[in-house]
C-alpha cells in the first residue's frame, strides 16, 4: 500500500478527497492517515500532500457551492435521495445549517450526512462565496490536517496494521460478510412484517388520471418540491405536508379515493403517508392509493402538470 503512493501517491489522493467532497462514498478520511503514514516514511512529501488535498477539497466544495446556488434545491434533493427518509433530509440539515451554519461550516468535515450537505446549503441559502471560502478553508484544512498529522505521529502501527492486513485479512473478509448477511435478513424481516401489518395499494398513473376525472382527490406528499421556484406538480392535485399530517389543515375526503404521490426512491414517503392515512382514516369508507413512479412516472405518461402556487412555496431561510 505504501510502496504503490511512491508512483501515484499525489494523484491518487486529490482523487479520493475531490470525489468524497462532491458526495461519492470515497474513504477520504482513510486516504489522508495513508498519506500522513507515507509522508513519515519519505515517500510522499508533507507540504505537497497537504497542498494538494486542500485544494482537491476546496475544489469540491466550491463546484457543490456554486451548483447549489445555481440549481437552488434540486441538487440537494438529488442529494437526499441516499436517505431512509428523503423528503426530510434537506428540512432536518436546513434547519440545522441555517442554526449553526457559520460555525458548522468549520466542523461540517467530521460529521456525517452534513459534510457533503454543507456546501450546496450555503450556496442555497444564498451565503456570501467569500465568507462561504474562509470558514470552508479553515474546515478543510483543520480536517485534512487532523488525519494527516494522525497518519504522520502513528505510521508505524498503521504500517504494521498494512503488513498484517493479509494474515487476517480473510477472517475479516468473513466476520464483513456474516455481518452483512445479517443485517440484510434483519432488513428483510422489517420489509416483511412492514407488508404483512399495512399493505399499501399501488396504481398506475393512467388509472389514477381515469379516477381524477370521477372525482378522486390527489395530494403531493412531497417537501422538498416546495422549494424550488419551478416545481412542478400534478394538474389539480393538492398539498399534503408529509411531516405535520397530524397537524395538517388539510380537509380530507369522509368516502372516495385519494391518490398520494412523491419523487422519491420506491415511492417511500408516499407509502409511508398512506399507511399513516389508513389509520388517521380508520371507519372512513376511503381508499387511499399511492401512484407507483410518482411524479416522474406522471411526466412520463404525458399526463398534465402544472407549476406549484407561489403561496404553496415553502419559505426557507437565507443568509443575509
Amino acid at each position: 500500500m505504501f510502496s504503490a503512493l511512491t508512483q501515484h501517491g499525489y494523484s491518487i489522493l486529490i482523487a479520493v478527497v475531490f470525489l468524497e467532497t462532491i458526495g461519492l462514498p470515497v474513504p477520504a478520511a482513510l486516504a489522508l492517515l495513508i498519506a500522513g503514514g507515507a509522508a513519515a516514511r519519505g515517500l510522499l512529501q508533507a507540504p505537497y500532500a497537504l497542498g494538494f488535498a486542500l485544494l482537491a477539497m476546496l475544489a469540491g466544495d466550491t463546484l457543490m457551492f456554486l451548483l447549489g446556488r445555481y440549481t437552488g434545491w434540486w441538487l440537494l434533493g438529488i442529494l437526499c435521495r441516499i436517505s431512509l427518509n428523503p423528503e426530510t433530509c434537506i428540512l432536518r440539515s436546513a434547519d440545522s445549517f441555517y442554526r449553526r451554519g457559520r460555525t458548522l461550516l468549520v466542523i461540517a468535515k467530521f460529521i456525517p450526512g452534513i459534510n457533503t450537505m454543507a456546501p450546496p446549503l450555503a450556496g442555497s441559502m444564498n451565503m456570501r462565496l467569500a465568507q462561504f471560502l474562509r470558514l470552508d478553508s479553515a474546515g478543510a484544512a483543520l480536517y485534512i490536517g487532523s488525519y494527516f498529522a494522525v497518519g504522520f505521529i502513528f505510521s508505524g502501527a498503521l504500517e504494521a496494521v498494512t503488513r498484517g492486513y493479509h494474515a487476517v485479512g480473510q477472517v475479516l473478509g468473513w466476520i464483513v460478510i456474516a455481518l452483512l448477511a445479517a443485517y440484510l435478513m434483519f432488513r428483510a424481516w422489517l420489509w416483511t412484517r412492514g407488508r404483512a401489518l399495512s399493505a399499501v395499494p399501488f396504481a398506475n398513473p393512467d388509472e389514477a388520471a381515469r379516477e381524477m376525472d370521477a372525482g378522486a382527490l390527489v395530494y403531493d406528499v412531497r417537501s422538498h418540491g416546495y422549494f424550488d421556484a419551478k416545481a412542478m406538480r400534478i394538474l389539480g392535485s393538492r398539498r399534503l405536508d408529509p411531516n405535520a399530517l397530524h397537524q395538517s389543515e388539510t380537509e380530507l375526503p369522509n368516502d372516495g379515493r385519494v391518490f398520494v404521490y412523491c419523487t422519491c426512491v420506491r415511492q417511500a414517503t408516499s407509502a409511508r403517508v398512506a399507511r399513516e392515512l389508513q389509520i388517521l382514516l380508520k371507519g372512513k369508507a376511503i381508499r387511499v392509493t399511492v401512484i407507483r413512479g410518482g411524479l416522474r412516472a406522471w411526466t412520463k405518461a404525458g399526463l398534465p402538470v402544472e407549476a406549484v402556487p407561489q403561496d404553496e412555496m415553502a419559505a426557507l431561510p437565507v443568509f443575509q
